[in-house]
């Protein structure tokens, strides 16, 4: 029996993967502010570094239970009900960090409403996404919409900076409020085809519930080996670079702006390094080439626990060699994920490895807090990421290279 294509066009499969990127743009930028702003609060408001730490990490458990319902809502709904919703609860907690007067404004803006936009507006959702918009060359496309996780930054972050220089930081949360805002009608007017599942080859509310996908997904060794893999790759990226990097920049005597642009490069060569892995990640073995990831992870944290007397230069070396293995987990990961789990059961499966990822960024943000605040420094947070970076890299290459996932046409036989 001659089976129908319907698949996306072509034109609406980049649309999504256009849009994807630019979603996680503003919202990858929101959570990397806090790096940023966080000395600036600790002068102007008196916090401690544990407790702004302790706020970040707190977004991320939120951002942990909220993503496999995410991944969920993009399989039923679709992308474009599911980042208007995201977007939306981002400008309301962006916004209310703007006007904040004090600390419950504060955990409300960013652990709350924005901590609920971050798990929604999420790399897992917009590969999720884009793999059930694909046939071919999914690895590639994945990459591309994805990192809008961190390039974007690179023209974003600084701006918050500069907008910190002339202004003040009210102005850069305000900015990115605005900017959510904006995108929004974009959203809805370019993705008006793409607006739930039916239009990907699904019909909303059909096939086997949560029960079913669930024990789809627990039954597959590979989850569990990537869950607990991308665990460690939260704890040594959204936990301790996203959070303390540009806080340790200042620890150790570099300026904002300069260490801004150091982040900003991080986030322009991630970009390429997203890219090269999601295209990479079509024709090359992944477990070891998710493991190659891991292990040059762990190299460059080397440069970060002989980074205290150094100069500014050293950050950008930094930036480099972090940049090109930082989120380009992402793509593999997905492609392992489309392949070992299926299609179907994707966007849950996704949801609980990011939620995994959440629970590791939470770790690393408190504990990166604990001690610098215990020690006064943060040695020992970094040899510490450098070890679970090695784990990570073993753990991986006990997968293998199956790539035996039903098409998305089939996954209702």
């Amino acid at each position: 029996m001659t089976q129908i294509d319907r698949s996306p066009p072509p034109r609406l499969s980049w649309t999504i993967v256009l849009f994807g990127f630019a979603a996680l743009s503003l919202a990858f930028s929101a959570r990397a502010a806090l790096g940023l702003i966080m000395p600036v609060w600790q002068a102007e408001f008196g916090w401690s570094s544990r407790f702004i730490s302790g706020v970040g990490a707190s977004a991320l458990i939120v951002m942990a239970l909220v993503a496999p319902f995410a991944g969920r809502l993009v399989n039923r709904k679709g992308p474009r009900f599911t980042l208007n919703l995201g977007l939306g609860l981002l400008c309301i907690g962006c916004a209310l960090v703007a006007a904040m007067t004090g600390q419950a404004m504060f955990m409300l803006g960013f652990a709350g409403f924005a901590a609920l936009g971050f798990g929604i507006v999420a790399t897992h959702v917009v590969a999720t996404a884009v793999a059930r918009s694909f046939t071919a060359r999914a690895g590639l496309a994945t990459g591309v919409a994805t990192s809008g996780a961190t390039g974007g930054q690179f023209l974003i972050l600084p701006l918050i900076a500069s907008l910190m220089a002339i202004a003040s930081w009210r102005w850069s949360f305000a900015v990115l409020a605005l900017a959510c805002l904006v995108l929004i009608p974009c959203v809805c007017r370019s993705l008006k085809d793409a607006g739930g599942a039916k239009a990907m080859g699904r019909t909303l509310g059909t096939g086997p519930g949560l029960t079913h996908d669930l024990r789809t997904v627990l039954r597959r060794p590979t989850f569990h080996l990537l869950f607990w893999s991308f665990l460690i790759c939260g704890f040594t990226t959204t936990g301790v670079i996203e959070t303390h990097l540009l806080p340790f920049a200042a620890f150790c005597g570099f300026g904002p702006v300069p260490s801004a642009g150091a982040y900003g490069l991080l986030s322009a060569v991630n970009l390429i390094g997203m890219i090269a892995a999601g295209w990479l990640s079509d024709r090359v073995n992944r477990g070891r080439l998710l493991a190659g990831i891991y292990l040059l992870r762990a190299l460059a944290f080397l440069l970060l626990v002989n980074m205290p007397g150094s100069s500014i230069e050293t950050l950008f070396l930094f930036g480099i060699l972090f940049g090109a293995v930082d989120y380009a987990t992402v793509p593999v990961t997905a492609s392992l994920v489309a392949s070992h789990v299926g299609l179907r059961s994707m966007g849950l499966a996704m949801g609980m490895i990011s939620a995994g990822h959440a629970i590791g960024g939470a770790l690393g943000a408190y504990l990166g807090g604990y001690v610098f605040d215990t020690t006064m420094g943060y040695r020992l947070l970094w040899i510490g990421s450098l070890w679970l970076a090695v784990v990570a890299g073993v753990m991986v290459l006990f997968i293998g290279e199956g790539r035996d996932a039903k098409p998305i046409s089939e996954a209702h036989e």
